[in-house]
């Protein structure tokens, strides 16, 4: 059985593979970065004495999703996890970035996700237990200016999942979402934040391994949404409790 991880070159989704890796999965790693892959796939099969497989595809292609479906079909991969980590965030005004760049993030942050599991289903389904990890944000919970797409496709995530989880509950399948705040990867600098959130960030980061090592003991336990660290669940605490208007001016502040 084989645990699928999305976005496996580096961050947080090369920790989840470890991490399951830990607990015994075969891995399959899919990024765009094929001399990465390749090293990971090579290190996690020595370190834990599993297999390991690699593709190199770019998941905002429009056609990534059903070329990574035929990729394990052919090579009879039966997947019992599949994670959907994969995304990334553009800060600044809306009206900076072209029509491509935002189309792009939503095609890698929404659709590809939303393609991968719908294709995996029934191979998920035909297990006696598997898993769907979805990687959303802290930013999934209020709407925050400066980031507003980004934070709009990680709350589509957050929400698709809670749908998603109920509509199987009969069925072998469980769906968990994990919300991260800030993690010390490269999301920072592809974002391009400004200097004050990139100070904002330091100041609350967690590693990759921290957030990995709580989201697949959290995906195991068949926790369906989990945010990720004491800080973040107290913004999305404050973001449900004081009014919109404010939490947005607030997080304006940082972002702008």
């Amino acid at each position: 059985m084989y645990a699928l991880v999305t976005g496996a070159s580096k961050g947080i989704g090369k920790a989840i593979a470890e991490e399951l890796a830990k607990n015994k999965f075969n891995i399959l790693l899919v990024a765009r970065s094929e001399d990465q892959l390749k090293k990971n796939a090579t290190e996690i099969a020595e370190k834990y004495k599993v297999g390991t497989d690699y593709l190199a595809i770019d998941l905002s292609a429009p056609t990534a999703s059903t070329e990574i479906f035929n990729w394990c079909t052919k090579k009879n991969y039966s997947i019992r996890v599949l994670v959907n980590n994969a995304g990334y965030g553009l800060s600044g005004n809306f009206e900076r970035f072209s029509i491509d760049d935002n189309t792009n993030m939503m095609q890698l942050n929404m659709i590809a996700l939303v393609q991968l599991t719908q294709l995996f289903l029934p191979v998920l389904k035909s297990q006696n237990k598997s898993y769907i990890l979805n990687i959303s944000s802290s930013a999934a919970y209020q709407a925050v200016p400066y980031l507003s797409l980004y934070s709009a496709t990680k709350a589509f995530v957050l929400s698709f999942s809670r749908g998603l989880q109920q509509e199987l509950k009969r069925t072998p399948v469980s769906v968990t979402c994990i919300s991260p705040g800030s993690t010390d990867t490269g999301f920072a600098s592809r974002a391009q934040l400004g200097e004050k959130g990139l100070k904002t960030a330091d100041k609350v980061n967690m590693t990759p391994e921290a957030v990995a090592a709580i989201a697949v003991k959290s995906m195991l336990s068949g926790k369906t949404e989990v945010i990720v660290g004491f800080i973040n669940k107290l913004g999305a605490f404050m973001a449900w409790l004081l009014p919109k208007k404010l939490v947005e001016t607030t997080a304006m502040k940082i972002y702008e």
